[in-house]
């Protein structure tokens, strides 16, 4: 018998992310971690554009506290200016993932979503009624019945491996280590200094008195042995490449990786579904993994909570893997290229060179800033020419209500539900009266602000009528669209409901 709806298996931002996209769903949803509480370890620092506009449309932007803003793109190490581009593409800068995490927990907590900590998963039974979860637990073994089960719990997932998805890809070649210390006062390198022989020392301030120091150096491991870092080790290569003393620092963690590839062959296998690493394994690399794991919660979340609420079309769930999967496969080939250029000796210097000149150029810094920030990603919603159709509708675009008052579109996806914004001049809210029980419709006039921000006027480039999906990518405008709004909203949200008499 099933006990839960979904269990998400990894307490990493992704899987918290997506317990959250959830339980907005309606959805009855556990998170396992093997862990007994959070590492406290950051992996990733920061998350670019695209990731910061999801969490910002559901609020959890704003419970980060302070934080700053990359006013400069780079590919590789290559840098272009940000400035020139008509959309502000800067990601998040020096953020810890451990304070990502606390964000997203008191999130959680306050959505009345469970974290059970110390529960490793050891089995998965498919049965009619779901996916049995076998695990070892605090309180010993024990198993969980559920409708769903989605593996959020990294490149070594234990979920994908008892799925039995294969996820071919590519051998490391060489390896780094990182470390969070304290104690020293260091030169910062945020971006990296590039040294002979393809070598490079990454420091980054991550909090008061507390540094991020990356060694990159091809003569360490490719394949470390999991846990068998010591400090020392980091310090003596420190050493070595900087002639800097670190001995005397305090330690807070240490961390051994290669550089290996991993792509499951399908993000969904009947009732278990993978995100974020454990779906597309990545170099480290300016948390980009951790900015695409974000996204394909977004993507998935909603989808999965309209298949156990009964309300999702046909196909609805497999459009998960159809449009993330290949994301995941230009992930990897961009951070491949873009580790070629930022770790490749002398050799790549006519390469750097070239791509430096190149994106001087407004039009080539606008395709690279695409691909870091995420604003580039356009799924194929259908025939149409507006430019936003499968593009996300940028959060911070207004509308002026009826009563006078001002909304963002971020704001206005904060339910997690889809969004039709017309004006008054549209007929579109009317098709959409079978389906307010999941999207809400809001009337108003697209505005801009006044470059002296003293009053506002019509944005004539505005759609007349746009259809938002709960993730905020584009599914239909009018003018623009091709298809009907009628079949856009079946084929995303279903059938209609029957509406109700008056009275009823």
């Amino acid at each position: 018998m099933k006990t839960t709806d979904v269990i998400v298996v990894g307490a990493g931002p992704v899987g918290l992310f997506l317990a959250g996209e959830l339980r907005l769903g309606g959805v009855d949803v556990v998170v396992y971690d093997k862990l007994p509480a959070p590492s406290g370890e950051s992996r990733a620092l920061g998350f670019n554009r695209r990731a910061a506009e999801t969490l910002g449309q559901r609020g959890v932007l704003a419970r980060l506290g302070e934080f700053r803003w990359g006013p400069m793109g780079h590919f590789g190490g290559v840098r272009f200016d940000l400035g020139m581009l008509d959309e502000d593409h800067s990601g998040v800068l020096g953020l810890s993932q451990a304070r990502t995490e606390e964000a997203l927990g008191g999130w959680l907590a306050d959505l009345g979503v469970p974290v059970r900590r110390g529960r490793e998963v050891t089995g998965l039974r498919e049965t009619p009624e779901g996916v049995v979860v076998t695990y070892d637990g605090p309180g010993g073994p024990g198993e969980e019945t559920a409708a769903y089960v989605v593996g959020c719990d990294g490149a070594d997932s234990t979920v994908r491996a008892l799925a039995g998805i294969a996820a071919p890809g590519h051998e490391a070649t060489r390896g780094m280590y990182t470390a969070e210390i304290t104690g020293v006062a260091l030169r910062p390198r945020p971006i990296g200094e590039r040294l002979p022989g393809g070598c490079m020392v990454v420091c980054t301030p991550v909090g008061p008195g507390r540094l991020r120091i990356v060694v990159h150096d091809p003569s360490l491991p490719a394949r470390p042995t999991p846990g068998a870092l010591t400090f020392a080790e980091v310090a003596a290569a420190w050493k070595r490449l900087t002639g800097e003393s670190i001995d005397d620092a305090e330690p807070q963690w240490v961390w051994a990786t290669g550089n290996s590839t991993a792509h499951a062959e399908e993000y969904r296998r009947g009732r278990v579904l993978l995100a974020g690493d454990a779906a597309h394994e990545i170099p480290p690399l300016a948390a980009w993994g951790l900015s695409a794991g974000l996204q394909d919660a977004a993507n998935l979340g909603w989808k999965l909570a309209a298949t156990v609420g009964g309300w999702a079309p046909e196909g609805l769930l497999d459009t998960y893997h159809a449009e993330r999967h290949p994301v995941g496969t230009e992930l990897i080939r961009n951070a491949r290229a873009a580790q070629k250029v930022y770790l490749g000796d002398d050799a790549m210097d006519p390469i750097r060179e070239v791509m430096g000149e190149l994106l001087a150029h407004k039009d080539a810094a606008e395709q690279a800033a695409g691909i870091v920030s995420g604003l580039g990603i356009r799924y194929a919603f259908g025939a149409g020419d507006h430019p936003l159709l499968g593009l996300r509708l940028p959060p911070h675009r207004e509308l002026a209500l009826a009563d006078g008052t001002r909304t963002r579109v971020g704001d206005l996806l904060r339910t997690g539900r889809g969004l039709l914004v017309t004006t008054g001049d549209s007929k579109a809210g009317e098709l959409a009266e079978g389906f307010t029980d999941r999207v809400d419709v809001v009337t108003g006039t697209w505005i801009t602000i006044t470059e002296a921000d003293t009053g506002t006027a019509t944005d004539a480039s505005a759609p007349d009528a746009v259809l938002v999906r709960p993730d905020g990518y584009v599914a239909w405008t009018s003018p623009g669209s091709a298809d009907d709004l009628a079949e856009v909203l079946g084929r995303w949200f279903g059938t209609a409901r029957v509406p109700q008499p008056a009275g009823r």
